[in-house]
């Protein structure tokens, strides 16, 4: 049975998300108390998130039922295709079969939608107003701002500067659907000030920008509620949702992967195509390769350090275990905006120490390579994070061909590119720069982490 196009009907939905924390190979540390440094209780947790997220965060339940009332919102978009590259393939002559999931076809047009309702949902199930929170490339707050336009709910997008200024109709996008869109740093809130006067004309940071939305969460008194797009436990699982529809879609075709691969910043997509496949390697013991991909100009897993370390710069938030460049790391202004995050999601980091997964760096002039072969071949602008993954998607498929090897290999195409047209512009031209990040950042990361 070949198809370019693999459908799943809105009945084989999955109906449930894929909690991974029960299945990790060690367990998880527990998030700690930003001041105290202690471990930080549901209370805790609940000045920044809505209860019933704070108990999904804590949650060691496998299982956990998707609402209705979301489900329904899902059916908008839900589910997507899997599509099998057949013109990839000829065009790289492997006898490789490569598959990608297509979460570019969701109103926000990138996988972030799937958490975000779901947030929305819970947040205004617990009396919630309004939401605060931090985007990068303007994927995150694009689809937070939809969610909560379909909800009807307020919605603070805090966007770091540097895509704010090379994405403007990423900001128009986010007004449309009723986004309060912020260059961060501002001089609205106190960390916003501070990272000003500290770091004079900053192009900003994902940390920077987590700090002001949290700012505003933490002193509305309870009215504003911070949402995260990355990181956090229920994140990763509501994503699940993507890689739960891969496993049925592949069924379909008789199929199963070798190599799973998603690009990686805070860890959200990564999870939704990978963790539903990582039951079967930890636990049946499946030979599958997961590779997570990165910026060399910001190669949290591949160079970072493996400590506590707060989320955002101004250490508001609760301290995580994880991989991380400094909670100060100001990254090179590449256009893959939603990967320039200094850490990532404690998951992703417990299964790369425990060597159940595996990261790879890039620089950008191979990755919109990469980009341009695939618009080229399947007819899809992605967008320059799924780039990434495609990336190592073509050269594990060279290397099939060198090999004779007939792999499956599946990548999630989590977004499309059609607000990244000044990135493309800037390859074309060849006016794009490659980053290699210096051992002086690593250093300083290692003097910034806590002493626990």
């Amino acid at each position: 049975m070949d198809e370019y196009n693999i459908m799943l009907s809105v009945n084989e939905m999955p109906d449930a998300w894929y909690n991974i924390a029960p299945d990790m190979p060690a367990p998880l540390e527990p998030p700690l108390h930003p001041v105290t440094h202690q471990p930080a209780t549901a209370d805790d947790l609940a000045a920044i998130f809505a209860p019933s997220l704070v108990a999904q965060e804590m949650s060691q339940e496998r299982w956990h039922s998707i609402p209705g009332e979301v489900m329904d919102i899902f059916r908008l978009w839900r589910p997507t295709p899997l599509r099998r590259a057949y013109r990839l393939e000829k065009l790289i002559d492997t006898p490789a079969r490569i598959y990608y999931k297509n979460e570019s076809v969701s109103p926000s047009g990138s996988h972030k939608i799937n958490t975000s309702v779901a947030q929305a949902y819970y947040n205004k199930m617990d009396g919630v107003s309004e939401l605060s929170t931090e985007t990068g490339a303007g994927q995150w707050g694009t689809a937070l701002s939809i969610a909560c336009s379909m909800l009807d709910m307020k919605c603070t997008v805090y966007m770091v500067r540097v895509s704010f200024e090379q994405k403007p109709y990423r900001r128009v996008l986010m007004e449309t659907y009723g986004g309060n869109v912020k260059a961060s740093p501002t001089d609205e809130t106190d960390a916003g000030r501070m990272m000003r006067e500290q770091f004079p004309g900053t192009t900003g940071s994902l940390g920077m920008a987590i700090s002001e939305a949290v700012e505003v969460a933490v002193k509305s008194g309870g009215s504003v509620k911070y949402s995260l797009g990355s990181v956090l436990n229920h994140v990763c699982m509501h994503q699940t949702i993507i890689g739960l529809e891969a496993r049925k879609q592949l069924e379909k075709v008789g199929d199963y992967p070798d190599v799973v691969i998603g690009c990686c910043g805070g860890g959200s997509n990564y999870s939704g195509i990978a963790f539903p496949f990582m039951q079967d390697k930890m636990k049946g013991g499946r030979d599958i390769d997961f590779i997570a991909v990165e910026p060399t100009a910001c190669p949290t897993l591949t160079r970072g350090l493996y400590a506590y370390d707060y989320g955002d710069t101004a250490k508001m938030t609760p301290l995580l275990k994880q991989y991380t460049l400094g909670h100060n790391f100001v990254p090179p202004g590449i256009h893959a905006g939603g990967l320039r995050y200094h850490g990532v999601a404690q998951t992703v980091a417990n299964l790369t120490h425990a060597g159940v997964m595996r990261a790879v760096a890039l620089h950008q002039n191979p990755v919109f390579e990469a980009l341009i072969q695939f618009a080229q071949a399947e007819g899809i602008l992605a967008a320059p994070e799924s780039g990434h993954a495609i990336r190592v998607a073509i050269d594990e498929a060279k290397h099939c061909r060198e090999t004779g090897e007939a792999k499956t290999i599946l990548f999630n195409l989590s977004g499309h590119g059609h607000f990244d047209m000044t990135a493309y512009q800037a390859y074309l031209n060849k006016e794009l720069k490659d980053f290699d990040l210096d051992q002086s950042f690593i250093d300083q990361a290692e003097a910034s982490v806590p002493k626990l």
